[in-house]
């Protein structure tokens, strides 16, 4: 992605750190759970690798295909699955922006910054808006309630909601800062 190192390292870490404990949610019990979690990482690991600062290394030409490939065949997935729950919608949107994040990087020029005078494209904008509104609802959810007395036996680090959607919502981040960046 282009712009600053230091930005573009903090994203990497945070990405890579979020695609690795959604690798340990794929240790639960629930199967839906685990599912999820490994759609996640994917996106973890993949936005990672994308947020790599451009000065340091210029992926291969054939690599932003590659992208769009894998999240293409992610998105097919979430919109396979989303017949049964709602969240996997996200996972399309989530795996759609990927693929339009790695189109407009494989027919960018090297070392070019932003659109030029044209402004933000209506995709980026569509976008951009969504993952706003999907970060603003993911921060709401994680307020904390009144804990129920005697709610059962702690929850394993796979199984804990609140990480999970503390790992959505620093995703949910990272894809604004990287849209952002385009």
């Amino acid at each position: 992605m282009h712009g600053p190192g230091s930005s573009g390292w903090l994203l990497v870490a945070l990405c890579a750190a979020t695609g690795a404990y959604c690798l340990l949610r794929m240790r639960s019990s629930v199967e839906e759970q685990r599912h999820a979690a490994g759609g996640e990482a994917l996106m973890g690991f993949g936005m990672a690798a994308m947020a790599v600062p451009a000065a340091v290394f210029t992926p291969p030409s054939w690599s932003w295909p590659a992208y769009a490939v894998v999240f293409g065949a992610t998105g097919l997935r979430s919109l396979w699955a989303a017949r049964t729950g709602g969240h996997h919608l996200h996972h399309l949107v989530g795996a759609a922006a990927m693929v339009y994040m790695a189109v407009v990087m494989a027919s960018a020029p090297a070392h070019a910054h932003g659109h030029g005078g044209s402004g933000v494209p209506p995709l980026t904008g569509a976008l951009l808006l969504y993952f706003t509104g999907y970060v603003l609802l993911t921060g709401v959810r994680l307020i904390p309630v009144a804990a129920v007395a005697g709610g059962g036996p702690p929850a394993g680090w796979g199984d804990r909601p609140e990480l999970a959607r503390a790992c959505r919502l620093s995703m949910g981040i990272a894809m604004l800062a990287m849209l952002l960046t385009l």
